[in-house]
Formats: C-alpha cells, sequence, structure tokens
C-alpha cells in the first residue's frame, strides 16, 4: 500500500497513479483539494477494484467510539441537532507550522483553515449519523491575511434527520479560542471537543451532567485506524474511513464556502 501525506493539490495525482500500479492507498485528509477530484480517486479505485482510505483517524479513536456508543446506546434519547462553534486566532495553535502556509492557498488546499479543521469535525458527524444530504452557507475574508475565507457559517440535515450548524471563525482574538460540538437528543445533551484528547460532558435528564474520562489516544494518534487498514487489506475487518465516505466530507464543505 501506499501512503500519500502531501497537501491535498497533489493528493488526486499521486492516488490515480497508485490505482494506476495496482496499489492500495491511504491517502491525509482533506481527501483531495476538491470534491470533483474525490469523485476521479473513488472511481479510478473502484475500476481497478482497489481499496482507498482516508485518515480520519477520530474514526478509531477512544473518546470518539465511547460518544457514538453512549449515542447508538440512546444515552440521549433521539438526537436532534448538532452545533459546533471554532474560534481560533490568525493562527491557529492547532496548526502544524510548514515554510509556506499552503494551508490557507485556496489553489493547494482547497481553501483556508476551514478544509483543514474542520473536515475532521464534520467527518465525524458523518460517522455518528450517517451522510450528511443537503448543505450551505456563507463564507468570506474579514481580516484580509491571506486569500482563502477566513470564517463560515454553515448548515447541514443528514440523511438520518439530524439537523446542523456551525460557525468557525479564525480571526478571533489571541486567548478566547473555543471549539465545542453540542449534540442535542430529546433527553440530553452531549458536549465534546473534536481536537481534545479522552474528556466529554454528557447530560441525561433526570440525572445531570456527568464528565466521563476514555482511555487516552495512543502516542500515535493514527494506530488504531491504521491497524483497521491493515486488517481490511488482509480481509480481517472493515475500515471505517474510505474514499466514499471522505468524498462526502469534502462536498459538504465545498457547498458551505463556495455554494
Amino acid at each position: 500500500a501506499i501512503y500519500i501525506a502531501t497537501p491535498p493539490g497533489s493528493h488526486a495525482r499521486y492516488a490515480l497513479r497508485a490505482a494506476e500500479l495496482g496499489k492500495p492507498v491511504y491517502v491525509e485528509k482533506p481527501m483531495a483539494r476538491t470534491w470533483t477530484e474525490c469523485q476521479e480517486m473513488v472511481q479510478a479505485f473502484e475500476k481497478e477494484d482497489l481499496p482507498l482510505f482516508v485518515a480520519y483517524y477520530r474514526r478509531a479513536l477512544p473518546m470518539f467510539l465511547h460518544i457514538r456508543e453512549q449515542i447508538r446506546q440512546g444515552a440521549i434519547g433521539t438526537v436532534r441537532s448538532v452545533r459546533i462553534v471554532m474560534t481560533k486566532p490568525l493562527q491557529p495553535d492547532l496548526i502544524a507550522r510548514s515554510e509556506t502556509n499552503w494551508r490557507v492557498l485556496p489553489e493547494i488546499a482547497g481553501g483556508g483553515y476551514f478544509f483543514d479543521l474542520a473536515a475532521h469535525q464534520l467527518d465525524y458527524l458523518d460517522f455518528l449519523f450517517g451522510p450528511i444530504v443537503e448543505a450551505g452557507g456563507m463564507a468570506t475574508n474579514q481580516a484580509g491575511q491571506y486569500p482563502a475565507e477566513d470564517i463560515v457559517s454553515g448548515y447541514f440535515r443528514h440523511e438520518s434527520g439530524v439537523l446542523g450548524q456551525g460557525l468557525w471563525c479564525f480571526s478571533g482574538p489571541e486567548g478566547a479560542e473555543q471549539e465545542e460540538t453540542i449534540i442535542t437528543g430529546s433527553q440530553g445533551e452531549i458536549r465534546y471537543s473534536t481536537f481534545g484528547a479522552r474528556r466529554y460532558r454528557l447530560y441525561q435528564s433526570g440525572r445531570g451532567w456527568q464528565d466521563i474520562t476514555t482511555d487516552p489516544p495512543p502516542a500515535h494518534i493514527q494506530a488504531p485506524l491504521i491497524a483497521q487498514v491493515i486488517a481490511t487489506l488482509r480481509g480481517e475487518g472493515i475500515c471505517p474511513s474510505t474514499g466514499k465516505s471522505a468524498a462526502r466530507t469534502s462536498w459538504v464543505m465545498e457547498q458551505m464556502v463556495y455554494g
């Protein structure tokens, strides 16, 4: 198998070449620069009957699996809605530094920090509630510090009926960072940070709030998902993060930013 860990602008080119060579691929997220490129990748690997995996590793981490199990067991009743809020300064602390900040160059990244960070948040919601079938929003550049959008307001609807909204601001004040997802159900609520490690909050009607601590993530954050990739290649399992699921997330982000 081949691991593609370049900036998104070259993902499709390298993946298509790997498909021609008959190699399975594990590609970094976001899957590609555009949804169209994602579709080209999916079709190429289907044509060659090859697996295509994408590094949305939260689908295999302890806290996120724990939250998913709580929802599946009805801990908060029937899920009604999701709200995402993210406020970061012009240089987010979640971003790895590079000589060229390609993450805010749309011709390489597809857009700005939204495409790099919201991708994790939205993909996990796909994992929880199934495909998002309707999405839209508004995006603009308010601070004028780089070419891409620096604020996005979006809405979405899952095929399962869950409604969602989000606001991502990447030109907020230093020291007032915020990042939280709130899942509201008919009988409770779950609050968590997508970029948190092992703690989340659970509210249940009649029981109040609980602070829940799960097993910590491994030192190598992608190890659990990679283990599932290996199991799939050996015919011993099914990896939950594929080209098809990752392409859905790219489509949602494009709908919010570009319509």
